[in-house]
């Protein structure tokens, strides 16, 4: 075979496999989107009727894909919630630790600055879409499925209680609080904002912003009272009289 004629077909070739490359991006998105509808109508769906009532079949018709699509991509009911469950997880960390970003560095404004900082957590963690599916889901099936729960108890509280921790030790060196044991602390903390809030979560309810604020405040009055210091007041009344 001429040098010509194997330049021509392995130039024919090359164009033949152009078509199959570019079609490899729309077949991926397509996948990735349908398992994006895949999990959400799951996440209602669970949420609605609970890990036994839900099926399959509900599942596929609100995710608008056929039965056999969701199998494929994930062999049964339990493998679904569990990635049902790390996907919610995922995004609810990921919107907790850009709160935690806020915690506030000193101590120049530590009630107001806390207060705020407990209002964005309740508002944008606890009191959101996914918070209240992660709060229902345990509430309802962590009892009887304990084991279906088990990404939610390796990444989601312990590992929140952690960060926040390390936060509250960085005001604690500063003399700004007296903690002895940060994680302990840091589990009040959240505890304490959640508390005024309990009731009306349990029945669905959505805080207004008011409560919200009037919850955080309570929470940091009493955590202070616990954990606060008078050092800065002393600090400041030292160098009042000082002037």
């Amino acid at each position: 075979m001429s040098k010509r004629s194997r330049r021509i077909i392995f130039s024919g070739m090359k164009n033949f496999a152009t078509p199959e490359k570019s079609a490899d991006g729309p077949t991926q998105r397509g996948q990735f989107k349908k398992r994006a509808s895949i999990l959400e109508a799951a996440a209602d769906v669970f949420c609605r009727q609970g890990f036994a009532g839900a099926s399959i079949d509900e599942i596929a018709v609100e995710a608008n894909v056929s039965r056999q699509t969701i199998y494929n991509h994930y062999c049964d009911k339990e493998t679904l919630f569990v990635a049902v469950v790390d996907d919610v997880l995922k995004r609810a960390n990921s919107m907790l630790f850009s709160m935690l970003a806020t915690f506030p560095a000193n101590a120049d404004n530590l009630e107001e600055d806390l207060v705020a900082f407990a209002v964005r957590v309740n508002k944008n963690c606890i009191c959101n879409q996914d918070g209240k599916f992660l709060r229902r889901l345990v509430q309802n099936e962590g009892e009887r499925y304990p084991h279906l729960f088990e990404t939610w108890r390796q990444q989601g509280p312990g590992r929140i209680v952690s960060a926040l921790g390390a936060l509250f030790a960085r005001l604690s060196a500063s003399g700004a609080l007296k903690i002895d044991d940060f994680d302990v602390a840091a589990r009040q903390f959240l505890a304490l904002g959640n508390a005024d809030l309990q009731v009306m979560m349990l029945f669905g309810q959505t805080p207004t912003d008011e409560q919200l604020e009037s919850a955080a405040r309570n929470a940091v009055r009493t955590f202070l009272r616990a954990y606060g210091t008078d050092k800065p007041a002393a600090r400041q009344k030292l160098a009042a009289l000082s002037g």
